[in-house]
């Protein structure tokens, strides 16, 4: 460049080059609207090609307040909400909820309503590790078995439709027992899904279990160590998978739990493919309770299907409209003036994907003065970029599927 002052020819700095960032990540936004996430949960993903370097889940876009819902409502209008937190197994989250309430007014429960609650739990849990299983071999590429096992569902939900008038979300079950007793139609419809069901089941894992294809996309894939998972607090079938053998039925048992026998199934790996494995054990041993609780119902006398809670429980309708303290009752119940003594406990039980704990603390007054919800998906959803991380894509969606994350529960 000539220089306009003295004619000279000025020369340019050299061009150094930028230095070049030894590696180019890309980002990938995985959902939140998306079929590979089963919900409304988001995941912004760094990646190096097809591996996972990092993630940055996002949750939120669902949350409904369920705790301070229910900080607005009497007890017993609690239970529609917990509906909506794990649906795939809503009946756990409203026995969940039942036995909480009762643990606070010190409710002696009988018997037959006690095993009549483990039968539709477990059956409550047989539904959700369907969905789950099927789920993960949809997520691998095989559609058949989510198809067939839905069928299975289907007879479960028929089940809790004649039971309660629901299926989905059902409001099953009041405080203190059911609101009815099952009728001939129930427990005929009990005894012939326990009859059909093991081959369906034996079917679903022979087109599974032993698949090469579905063992080399699911062993390795999301593995977690049980030291880990007891960091971040799993529990359920996902802790089980990774070796550590708790349970809330065993060793805090609720519902008349401590009167039956199974077995705890558990991992080793801690990976997609022991996740699996461990809840279609589970689906074995929830079939053998319910099979030990149809066997004991029959030494016990019929008609009992709720406890002596007058507070709770609405009297038939001939004894409102004949007899003056039915209508009291009757009427205290449905405009919530029921006070519930002063207390503060934690309750959990063994939802279908983990310890399901509500922390309830009652002032005295008609609705509870603070309630806290353990959600196990919302401990879960946090240690999956760590599990996912060095996997392939396609690794974090069989993944996701396997740690059973619901987003109405994540979200709560």
């Amino acid at each position: 460049m000539e220089n306009t002052k003295t004619g000279a020819i000025q020369q340019q700095p050299p061009v150094v080059p930028e230095k070049l960032e030894e590696k180019q990540y890309s980002i990938l936004n995985l959902g939140p609207t998306h079929p590979a996430t089963h919900g409304v949960f988001q995941n912004i993903l760094k990646m190096d090609g097809e591996i996972i370097v990092d993630s940055e889940p996002t949750i939120g876009y669902i949350h409904r307040a369920f705790e301070k819902l229910a900080e607005r409502r009497p007890y017993y209008q609690i239970t529609p909400i917990t509906d909506r937190l794990n649906y795939c197994s809503s009946p756990i989250n409203n026995m969940g909820w039942h036995t909480t309430v009762e643990k606070l007014l010190q409710v002696d429960i009988p018997k037959r309503v006690q095993y009549m609650r483990i039968i539709i739990m477990e059956l409550s849990r047989i539904a959700d590790h369907l969905v789950c299983n099927s789920v993960i071999g949809v997520d691998a590429g095989a559609l058949t078995g989510f198809v067939y096992v839905f069928e299975e569902r289907e007879h479960i939900y028929e089940i809790f439709e004649e039971i309660c008038g629901s299926r989905l979300t059902t409001n099953i079950g009041r405080i203190g027992g059911f609101e009815r007793d099952f009728n001939d139609t129930a427990w005929a419809k009990i005894k012939k899904f326990m009859k059909e069901f093991p081959k369906a089941l034996k079917e679903f894992e022979k087109l599974l279990v032993r698949n090469r294809i579905f063992m080399d996309r699911t062993i390795g894939a999301g593995a977690i160590s049980a030291e880990r998972a007891l960091n971040y607090g799993f529990t359920g079938p996902n802790l089980r998978a990774a070796g550590v053998d708790y349970d809330v039925r065993v060793f805090s048992p609720y519902s008349g739990y401590e009167d039956f026998e199974f077995k705890i199934p558990v991992g080793t790996n801690g990976d997609t493919y022991d996740r699996f494995m461990v809840r279609e054990e589970e689906i074995w041993e929830s079939y053998s309770i319910i099979k030990q609780a149809l066997e004991k119902l029959k030494k016990l006398p019929e008609g009992v299907f709720h406890a002596d809670v007058p507070d709770f429980y609405l009297p038939p309708k001939e004894e409102v409209y004949n007899n003056m303290e039915a209508l009291i009752y009757h009427f205290k119940i449905v405009m919530g003036e029921t006070d519930v003594p002063k207390g503060e406990i934690y309750h959990s039980v063994e939802g279908a994907n983990g310890e399901l704990g509500f922390y309830l603390v009652s002032d005295g007054g008609r609705t509870p003065f603070r309630l806290h919800f353990r959600r196990p998906c919302f401990i879960y959803y946090q240690a999956y970029p760590e599990m996912v991380r060095g996997n392939l894509l396609s690794d974090a969606i069989v993944c996701l599927s396997s740690l059973n994350v619901i987003a109405g529960e994540l979200d709560a």
